[in-house]
């Protein structure tokens, strides 16, 4: 056997081995790339604050391919598909109106029912999506966590920007409503603070999200934040004027007001109400109070989610 020529290529490396009954077999050798040939390393973060959120920027054609499976996933084999993105609200608002408005008789600063809870429950809902589907990233996505390599946030941020959509739909609904009975003359004052819509909903998705991985990093020891996640958001609607004004809360907690104005989905329930209703409280200071507490549980909770992916394929 004998070397008969040797050609070098851009990746690979061909030697052509001629044997004594002269058949010759073409030898395929890879190169070995060099530390400029790689596109992108991938390196074990080294501390806690090592975020690299420009990553997931640059994973961004993935995000969109999770939104859109998001969406199209939850209701692709239902025969009623989105229409239950109208009938969740519309079916709620009726049992709260017959429930909370005419059996229990509470208040809804002179506005009609189904407009007081639909706007309620509209936000809610976006804020407890987000909260009760990021809260199960690692446990519902380990298998994929497992096989192959992208920024773990790139998943929770998918479901914020999904469950958007499904908010828009119900917004929409919401509009509807709200222009039927304007012309009907209902006491409904729309004014310039719905400009505050964009922020509102920010300060929704981050408090939904800040919530969420935190919950979801705490869950990949603790299992017991899954059965915990279920009644709490239920728990902590009603701890929410969703069902009941803030002046009626004030009212009856008396010098205890101030436990329902901690509750940071307050000002912004409040705040959407006075914005498309007129009624309601807008108030700068808690609006204020609202922004810092998701900024804070926000970055918590990415610090801890940081921490935890880097471990949780051994807990899971």
């Amino acid at each position: 056997m004998s070397i008969l020529s040797i050609y070098s290529g851009a990746n690979e490396i061909i030697i052509y081995l001629q044997f004594k009954n002269k058949i010759t077999i073409p030898l395929k050798l890879l190169k070995l790339a060099s530390e400029n040939d790689y596109i992108e390393k991938i390196t074990p973060k080294k501390h806690l604050l090592d975020l690299n959120l420009k990553e997931i920027w640059n994973y961004k054609d993935l995000l969109f391919l999770f939104v859109r499976r998001d969406f199209v996933a939850v209701y692709k084999q239902t025969i009623l598909g989105p229409l239950w993105f109208f009938i969740q609200p519309i079916f709620t608002t009726l049992i709260f109106t017959v429930v909370f408005g005419r059996l229990a008789s509470i208040p809804t600063d002179g506005l009609p029912p189904v407009l007081f809870y639909m706007i309620g429950i509209t936000c809610w809902n976006y804020f407890a999506e987000c909260l009760i589907k990021t809260s199960n990233t690692f446990i519902l996505n380990s298998n994929i966590f497992g096989k192959v390599y992208f920024p773990r946030l790139v998943l929770p941020i998918s479901i914020v920007i999904s469950s958007i959509l499904k908010f828009g739909i119900q917004f929409v609904l919401f509009i509807s409503f709200l222009i039927y009975y304007y012309i009907q003359g209902a006491d409904i004052q729309p004014n310039i603070f719905i400009l505050l819509l964009p922020f509102l909903l920010l300060l929704m998705a981050g408090l939904g999200l800040g919530f969420g991985i935190f919950i979801s990093s705490l869950t990949t020891k603790y299992r017991d934040f899954q059965f915990l996640i279920a009644f709490g958001v239920q728990l902590f609607m009603y701890a929410t004027p969703i069902v009941y004004p803030l002046s009626l809360a004030k009212e009856k907690l008396g010098s205890y007001s101030w436990i329902a104005v901690a509750n940071p989905m307050t000002s912004i329930i409040e705040a959407m109400k006075y914005a498309f209703l007129g009624h309601g409280e807008l108030n700068w200071y808690y609006l204020a109070y609202s922004t810092l507490f998701m900024m804070v549980l926000l970055f918590i909770g990415v610090v801890t989610f940081n921490k935890v992916e880097q471990t949780f394929m051994d807990t899971v």
